[in-house]
């Protein structure tokens, strides 16, 4: 009797060390420099942030030749001494459909372009993020890239994953990577009606049950922006960042219509974009709430608990619209 009690008190034990242990906070850089702000400093400061994946360079096609090439090569005007940085290649999916594409060159020159941006800037990496939203079409010469890239790079390497790369693995397939990233948005069509292409829980619950079954170990991506859809007669015209919904209140040549649609009751020019008579602007944003809510359909949904928690993205701008402990709530539901 007194041993199946000493059993059942360590298995207790057991079970409660593994919940102790909250992911760490971890933030994406978007831009094309590298200079954080003062407030940008403070969030790192309080969510002891220790690790950055930063985005170096995209990989397009050139416009002539249909050659890979790296599109806007991030420039760092700050000393990152005080960070593990993780390199993230964005690789648009056009460039793994190419059928003569030369994987193994593409893979040296990206490791080579990545290891010149390190060295110019006194930047030891022990990680490099691969972001493709790979198809089923594009996967052979995503997976042989990867292959690849890991075999010549000699680091740990992880991969972003869609929602449907998870439900769906056995068709997309899982590349050979050391971990994965889900990344928990953009779950809709950028599209003219009502609905939040950012996030939206019943999208996202068409998929939750499918990750207890995802084999690679996964951490995840959460998002912390929010953009405007610009729509005339119905059709979205382009997407425009950084609105300041309170600015556009106050704006006397737009009308708030609804909850998240302002409409242009004359033309005009904000931001330097012009707006026609009766265009459009839906508001598409993440509240504090629907961060909450991710992270306990996550928690309930995952097979293991995410060692990192990575917001997209680190901007000023992002931030003054969550409440300051925001970060650190949301990785308590884990």
């Amino acid at each position: 009797m007194k041993k199946n009690i000493l059993v059942a008190f360590v298995f207790l034990l057991l079970v409660s060390c593994s919940k102790t242990k909250e992911p760490i906070v971890s933030f994406y850089y978007w831009k094309t420099i590298f200079k954080l702000s003062h407030t940008e400093k403070e969030v790192l400061k309080d969510n002891n942030v220790t690790k950055l994946y930063i985005r170096y360079f995209d990989i397009g096609l050139h416009p002539k030749t249909e050659e890979p090439i790296p599109i806007s090569p991030i420039h760092f005007q700050e000393n990152m001494k005080d960070f593990e940085i993780v390199p993230v290649i964005f690789i648009k999916n056009k460039v793994m459909l190419q059928a003569n594409l030369d994987i193994k060159d593409l893979a040296q020159k990206t490791i080579r372009l990545v290891e010149e941006i390190n060295t110019k800037n006194k930047i030891v990496s022990t990680e490099i993020q691969i972001d493709c939203d790979w198809t089923l079409a594009s996967k052979g010469n995503y997976l042989k890239f990867i292959e690849q890239f890991k075999k010549l790079s000699h680091k740990k390497l992880s991969a972003t994953i869609r929602l449907h790369q998870v439900k769906y693995f056995k068709k997309t397939k899982i590349p050979n990577v050391d971990s994965g990233v889900l990344m928990y948005y953009n779950m809709g069509s950028i599209a003219p009606d009502s609905l939040n292409s950012i996030y939206s829980q019943k999208i996202a619950y068409n998929y939750l049950k499918s990750l207890k079954k995802y084999p690679l170990h996964l951490d995840v991506a959460l998002p912390i922006y929010s953009w405007g859809i610009h729509i005339r007669n119905q059709k979205v015209i382009a997407l425009r960042s950084k609105l300041n919904v309170e600015e556009l209140k106050k704006d006397k040549n737009f009308k708030q219509i609804s909850s998240v649609f302002f409409k242009a009751g004359q033309s005009n020019y904000k931001n330097g974009v012009f707006y026609e008579e009766n265009d459009l602007l839906k508001i598409e944003a993440i509240s504090s709430e629907d961060l909450k809510e991710m992270a306990q359909d996550l928690d309930e949904n995952l097979a293991q608990t995410p060692n990192e928690i990575i917001f997209y993205d680190l901007d000023e701008f992002n931030i003054k619209y969550h409440e300051k402990n925001i970060f650190k709530q949301v990785v308590s539901y884990f």
